[in-house]
């Protein structure tokens, strides 16, 4: 009798360990075909963005080491999915697709036409949970509503039943007798022809195993300090796994079971303490999909309505010196250069970008969403649509619309002795404190010395955040009324 075929279909899941996908496909003792289709069409305007596409190339090639060292290989196809899909069926004779669920609102409506096409064609069709703690229909409020507040959504998830172990990778993945044709990755064109992601390229290393290295690095010696330094920019005590939870080279699974265990091995009290506060942070990821799925809608417009009636401003160039960190705000242009040149903001500093774009500036928080995808190495739909509605105060959970970061103040505060700014805006790095936060203030003889002349070397305030604040008040009392 011949063996069962089974098509893996990595998506988002870019990883061996802890893949119930794949730990279900190779239990049918058959046969397995990973492969991995390039279909950004099928995602339009949401298709990974620059930063993402040069991490998903990195991120292939580690997969496709990984497969090889267990007997197997990676086959990438393109174009539309159902059809690529159907290709490899009848190439190969396989009676089953696997796959990992993504919960993105177009991605979840294509996967219920594939799972429904295939069925009709007496293919097995099954889907997993590996992106996710809890899937996001099983946490519902006790009126059996979605959660719209933080808090109450994490009681219930602690109240839920214990997280599952994660899976260890298997040794070995049966191959079939004759693969299939596979395009070569660099036919994806995924990597920059100008190369702009030397920055990127030498803060990151994508894949599997460097995500397994990242969590050990960060459980054994930065979480202890995570509750006090996860605020500091300057430091490095964040965990830095967004990219790799995102990509799916690490699973959630593996991170919660991973801060358990060393909370529970080294009994500190600081210990114990960052890693609740840390776990909490995980759970706002689960919160982030959790209202993705249940209001779809909200990638692209305000969860509360009355926001769709607010008049943005249209101010090209305001956007444009954000983005280029060219605010003549110190902290602010600090962070938008290194996410330009990283791929990766600090969470502190993503909250004042924010509300300097959407407050000070008055420019649509959907615009400042579509700058972090397309620059950002962990842009995440949920986690963006989230972040940008929060600070917007459009969203669930929101922080209020009156909420205005002060960014001199968020600076003296969160990096005190200017170091994340020495760093990201070197030509102020020669003047002293507090000028450093705001070089406006500093005298002539001051900006001298330090080689510093305003509207030359480093712009003037594009703003003044004080009346900037007033209208934005103003503006948004307005469209309240």
């Amino acid at each position: 009798m011949k063996s069962p075929a089974t098509i893996l279909w990595f998506r988002l899941d870019l990883r061996l360990a802890d893949n119930p996908a794949l730990r279900a496909a190779t239990a049918r003792k058959g046969v397995v075909i990973p492969v991995f289709i390039w279909a950004p069409d099928e995602e339009r305007e949401w298709a990974p963005g620059a930063a993402s596409r040069w991490w998903l190339h990195q991120s292939l090639v580690s997969l496709s080491k990984s497969l090889r060292a267990a007997g197997s290989r990676l086959i990438i196809r393109t174009g539309s999915s159902i059809e690529a899909l159907g290709r490899v069926i009848k190439e190969t004779g396989a009676n089953a697709v696997y796959w990992n669920r993504r919960h993105e609102p177009r991605v979840i409506a294509r996967d219920a036409a594939i799972e429904k096409a295939l069925r009709k064609r007496n293919i097995e069709a099954r889907s997993f949970n590996s992106a996710l703690l809890f899937e996001p229909e099983s946490v519902l409020s006790s009126a059996s509503k979605p959660y719209q507040v933080f808090t109450p959504f994490w009681k219930s998830c602690l109240a839920a039943p214990e997280v599952a172990k994660p899976a260890p990778a298997p040794r070995r993945i049966k191959p079939p007798a004759k693969w299939p044709a596979s395009l070569p990755l660099e036919q994806l064109h995924l990597e920059p022809k100008i190369d702009w992601a030397r920055g990127i390229r030498k803060r990151w290393k994508p894949g599997e195993k460097a995500a397994r290295a990242r969590l050990r690095g960060f459980v054994k010696s930065a979480l202890v300090e995570y509750s006090l330094g996860r605020e500091f920019p300057a430091r490095l005590d964040t965990s830095r796994l967004s990219p790799y939870l995102h990509f799916g080279e690490l699973g959630p699974r593996q991170v919660w079971h991973a801060v358990m265990r060393a909370a529970v091995i080294v009994a500190h009290p600081k210990r114990a303490e960052a890693a609740n506060i840390f776990l909490r942070q995980l759970v706002w990821r689960e919160f982030a999909f959790h209202l993705l799925f249940h209001f779809p809608h909200t990638c692209n417009q305000p969860l509360r309505s009355g926001f769709a009636r607010f008049r943005w401003s249209q101010r090209h160039s305001a956007l444009k010196a954000w983005q280029r960190g060219r605010t003549g705000y110190p902290l602010v242009d600090a962070g938008m250069r290194e996410l330009w040149t990283t791929g990766w903001m600090h969470n502190r500093v993503r909250m004042v970008v924010a509300s300097f774009l959407v407050k000070d500036l008055l420019i649509a928080w959907q615009k400042g969403a579509e700058w972090f995808w397309d620059t950002l190495v962990d842009a995440d739909l949920a986690n963006n649509t989230l972040g940008w509605q929060w600070v917007a105060g459009c969203g669930a959970d929101a922080a209020p619309y009156f909420r205005v970061f002060n960014p001199v103040r968020q600076s003296q505060k969160f990096d005190p002795r200017g170091e994340y700014i020495r760093r990201w805006v070197p030509e102020l790095a020669k003047l002293p404190l507090p000028c450093l936060h705001e070089p406006w203030t500093a005298s002539s003889e001051i900006l001298s010395r330090a080689g510093v002349a305003l509207g030359k070397d480093y712009p003037r305030p594009i703003v003044d955040h004080t009346e900037a604040r007033k209208l934005a008040l103003a503006a948004f009392n307005f469209m309240r009324r």
